[in-house]
């Protein structure tokens, strides 16, 4: 039996997924104002755009740039199972200038990339940034990751980028660690500082080692610890720290400090 999701998270408006079960529908030609990226769950399917053709399967990801004329249709008679990923121009844009000195979208060079292990990324990130329990830094981390290694790998080389001044990096780190109770993105930070979102995160893990949402995650859960010291209830907790309920502080907590937020709360000495 087929089935359709169509999912987008309007405080990360450039991106549009797509993941279709089991589908037998035909394509025209058609284009997208969109860059689009798709990998097949199942199934294989005769991919063309732009006049040229290729036989998608699993493991590879299609590349199609903004208005290229494409069509992609199964060949198997199960079907296909498929996602897509549909980013706006702009936003592809910016994460290119976080990779090279440019003004413009630089477009892909190919239409197929063969890599199993950013197959694989690319999965994992559809599957979290249109899951119910990921920060929306972390989903929006996990796009400019993907999109940065399909950029550097299907693009050619353009010049380098700046890097950011290392005395912003304090000033984010003092900016992330406020506000926790608030589901934020890079780009709403990054405004504050007047630098590209991309570029900044970038440099952020180079001078940190840790992404900005990996920190922000641990000033939440040194946040939590204080509020089970003072005897917190835990889901009130959980809450006021910027977790989506108990389990998911659970699961964060537990990774951090190897304890549960009731054995930190129960065992606190003072």
């Amino acid at each position: 039996m087929s089935s359709e999701i169509f999912f987008k998270d309007w405080e990360l408006p450039f991106a549009e997924c797509r993941y279709s079960t089991g589908s037998k529908r035909e394509y025209k030609l058609h284009m997208h104002s969109t860059f689009s990226v798709g990998a097949l769950d199942s199934g294989q399917v005769e991919y063309k755009v732009e006049g040229q053709s290729s036989t998608l399967n699993v493991d590879s990801l299609a590349l199609i740039n903004p208005e290229a004329l494409h069509s992609c249709n199964a060949i198997t008679e199960e079907g296909r199972s498929y996602y897509m990923l549909y980013l706006d121009v702009s936003w592809c844009t910016q994460v290119q200038q976080s990779l090279w000195n440019i003004d413009t979208f630089v477009p892909v060079q190919q239409i197929r990339l063969d890599d199993s292990s950013l197959y694989r990324q690319y999965c994992q990130a559809m599957q979290l940034v249109m899951g119910k329990e990921t920060h929306l830094m972390a989903k929006e981390q996990l796009l400019v990751d993907l999109l940065s290694a399909v950029f550097r790998k299907s693009c050619t080389e353009q010049a380098c980028v700046k890097s950011v001044p290392d005395e912003n990096i304090e000033e984010l780190k003092n900016l992330l660690s406020t506000s926790l109770k608030d589901d934020l993105t890079l780009v709403e930070f990054s405004e504050k500082l007047n630098v590209n979102p991309y570029t900044f995160l970038r440099r952020f893990k180079k001078a940190t080692g840790i992404t900005p949402h990996a920190y922000r995650m641990n000033c939440r859960i040194e946040q939590a610890k204080s509020y089970l010291q003072r005897g917190m209830d835990i889901t009130e907790t959980a809450l006021e720290c910027g977790f989506f309920d108990q389990s998911h502080l659970h699961r964060h907590f537990k990774a951090i400090t190897t304890v549960t937020p009731k054995e930190y709360r129960v065992n606190f000495v003072q």
